[in-house]
């Protein structure tokens, strides 16, 4: 799976959102770590493990 593309998606509006299964979970985390733009992004755990993320909205 290409986690940076995904990121650089979600940090850009391109995607609305990310659902991420537990099982790629510590992957998909890596991947964020590494990530430039990581600010962009934020994440929300759910209920059985999986995590959707979407870009941060900031309030000006």
């Amino acid at each position: 799976m290409d986690y940076q593309k995904i990121l650089e998606q979600l940090a850009d509006g391109e995607l609305d959102h990310y659902e991420v299964d537990p099982k790629d979970a510590f992957e998909f985390q890596s991947a964020l770590r590494s990530f430039n733009k990581r600010q962009n992004i934020t994440g929300k755990a759910l209920r059985g493990g999986k995590i959707i993320y979407s870009q941060s909205k900031t309030e000006v």
